[in-house]
């Protein structure tokens, strides 16, 4: 459903995803064990959460119970009980996974890196990207029963996207989703903004932390955009595996980092990239001057090889990633929502095919991601020796 933690009403900060554990606290008419037990008794497994942008359920199990298990989910997001004396048990668990942001600064730093990297929108009723699904401790301390049930009106049929992978027809599924879904409500279907704060810097003093972590976040390409295949090629030239640049460049080659890496983040219909490293405190200078380096290092493009290297692994990717169905049943939802249409995998492994070293190279000449890097450390210290930023730190639209 596409209601996340962004879509959290502002000063209710966590609304999201206390919500969806309370959903889960009876519905259908059965009180929390009840539900619990229809689930086990199906031997179905439940899976989902809260992101920024959307709220997930999912349910795997035999074909034989679809029906019956459909309608459980069906029960917990139009039929739900929420029982009053369940929230505040389920508040002051928000409260510890809040604070346990603290025992990993590897999250913590992820949450600081996107309240930097992407401000609220002006004049947004919304609470935007600025904070981690589990709130703030001022957002937790204003939710009550009737603003969670006011929240609730959001979900509904509007954007919401039904994966089903099972032996059945396609009329079938068609008509089993309609008659169990009848009669929910409409909802809402408003993505929020994602507005880039370009070359941020920033440093969060971590007392007692015994390395140093940091992030880089940079503009990338919009899942929609005719250069989405050549950008992932290229992020998989960059950080996909042990001949990666960043492995060879922090890791092989200086010893610099255990851990490095460069993936995509998608927000607000738009692509960036995210990267992230961990290092001593007395290398970590080095560490982010390398990373930013290999950043700047993409315009030139890449040679035959490592093209070569990166369109297998893309291409190995997307093979792997369609051989559990759970994974099939995510990947389908996930392309309605980032694409407009389902990718068919034979599909995709052919555009990856047709990609070509002159493409991408010709993308990579004209992306220049280091300009625009907003960096955030943490780590012990109060200050750190962050390089200047290039750009003014305005909040920009990604595709202006």
């Amino acid at each position: 459903m596409p209601v996340g933690s962004a879509h959290d009403p502002r000063g209710q900060e966590g609304a999201a995803g206390v919500l969806e554990e309370w959903l889960y606290k009876g519905a259908g008419g059965r009180d929390a064990r009840g539900l619990q037990d229809a689930f086990d008794d199906l031997g179905v497994r439940r899976s989902g959460g809260v992101g920024p942008e959307a709220t997930r359920f999912g349910a795997s199990g035999l074909t034989a119970d679809l029906g019956a298990a459909l309608a459980l989910v069906a029960d917990v997001v139009a039929r739900p009980a929420l029982p009053t004396h369940e929230l505040p048990v389920l508040l002051d668990l928000a409260r510890q996974d809040l604070e346990g942001l603290e025992d990993s600064p590897p999250d913590l730093l992820a949450a600081e890196a996107r309240a930097l990297g992407f401000p609220r929108v002006p004049g947004d009723d919304r609470a935007g990207y600025a904070h981690p699904a589990s709130g703030t401790p001022e957002g937790l301390e204003a939710l009550g029963a009737a603003g969670l049930r006011a929240h609730l009106e959001r979900y509904g049929q509007a954007g919401s996207v039904l994966g089903l992978v099972a032996d059945l027809e396609p009329q079938a599924a068609h008509d089993l989703a309609a008659r169990t879904f009848a009669g929910w409500r409409v909802g809402e279907d408003r993505p929020v903004p994602a507005l880039f704060r370009r070359g941020g810097r920033l440093h969060l003093p971590h007392p007692g932390g015994e390395q140093t972590h940091l992030s880089l976040s940079a503009p990338g390409v919009s899942p929609r955009s005719a250069d989405w295949l050549p950008w992932q090629l290229a992020l998989s030239a960059l950080s996909g595996g042990g001949s990666s640049r960043l492995f060879v460049a922090v890791r092989e080659e200086r010893g610099l980092a255990y851990a490095v890496s460069a993936s995509p983040l998608v927000l607000g219909g738009e692509g960036f990239l995210s990267a992230y490293a961990g290092s001593t405190p007395g290398r970590a200078p080095e560490t982010l001057a390398v990373m930013l380096a290999e950043l700047e290092r993409l315009p030139g493009g890449l040679g035959a090889e490592e093209f070569r290297r990166a369109h297998t692994g893309l291409s190995t990717g997307v093979v792997f990633g369609a051989q559990s169905l759970r994974g099939r049943a995510h990947a389908l939802t996930r392309d309605l929502a980032l694409f407009g249409q389902v990718r068919s995998v034979r599909g995709l492994r052919a555009q990856i095919d047709a990609l070509t070293l002159e493409e991408v190279n010709a993308f990579l000449a004209r992306y220049r991601p280091a300009l625009e890097a907003t960096v955030v450390t943490l780590g012990p210290g109060d200050t750190f020796a962050l390089p200047p930023a290039a750009q003014p730190q305005a909040a920009q639209g990604v595709g202006a």
